[in-house]
């Protein structure tokens, strides 16, 4: 047993899944808000982006887009490297459903706060980055928590392209230690912990936004509505 706890290996898996989690959840943070707001558009052919990225990339699986960028893409000579390969396919399927997360919230903000930026003549832009998006992210907060978590959690197919990450390091110790139930109770425990410190992370930039925002628990849009693109702002009219 102890032989399986000093093992460093865990160690570097832990910062390959850890890696892997950051670069994905900056990519897909990166993609939700762009065609999240896509998605809020007055424009119909903007919109058309969002629906053809959200759709696409939401409805195919992690492990096939994994497949597709590390084993695919080369024979027509676009080569990637696994952690490359990794964060790609990890960060395009998490991002759309990001994206319908940032549309939702954005949606979901009161109206009378959209027609009061327009009664102040602010320009779209400014209504976008002055009222609509910083109350919007309060409540996009929650759901990306449960996503970044989810992410972390899809690291485990990187192990399929030779990536040694927490998985990985758990087969390989599995095979050599014959150590079958203290190692996947080991590599559980480690992905338990993780989440939770992600978990932490999100609860206290929820906080802080808050704060920022001037909340004491008001009356908010719930998250079903935001998760869903509940209209409410207007904002796509």
């Amino acid at each position: 047993m102890s032989e399986v706890l000093s093992n460093d290996q865990w160690l570097e898996g832990a910062v390959t899944t850890v890696q892997l989690t950051v670069l994905g959840a900056l990519l897909a943070l990166v993609l939700a808000l762009a065609f999240g707001l896509a998605g809020t558009s007055r424009h119909a052919w903007v919109r058309v982006l969002n629906r053809v990225y959200v759709e696409f990339f939401r409805g195919t699986p992690a492990l096939v887009l994994l497949y597709w960028f590390f084993y695919a893409l080369p024979l027509v000579g676009f080569r990637f490297t696994p952690l490359l390969a990794a964060v790609l396919a990890l960060g395009l399927n998490v991002g759309a459903y990001g994206a319908e997360v940032v549309r939702g919230a954005i949606n979901a903000v009161p109206k009378a706060q959209y027609e009061a930026a327009i009664a102040l003549n602010f320009t779209p832009f400014q209504r976008m980055v002055r009222v609509l998006l910083p109350q919007g992210v309060a409540l996009m907060l929650p759901p990306f928590g449960n996503l970044l978590i989810e992410l972390m959690k899809a690291t485990a197919i990187v192990s399929l392209i030779g990536l040694v990450d927490l998985t990985r390091v758990s087969k390989n110790l599995q095979s050599s230690l014959g150590e079958t139930i203290m190692v996947f109770s080991v590599v559980l425990v480690f992905y338990f912990v993780i989440a939770q410190l992600l978990q932490l992370f999100v609860r206290f930039a929820e906080r802080r936004v808050d704060r920022m925002l001037g909340r004491r628990g008001g009356h908010e849009p719930s998250l079903e509505s935001v998760a869903a693109g509940a209209p409410g702002a207007g904002v796509t009219g």
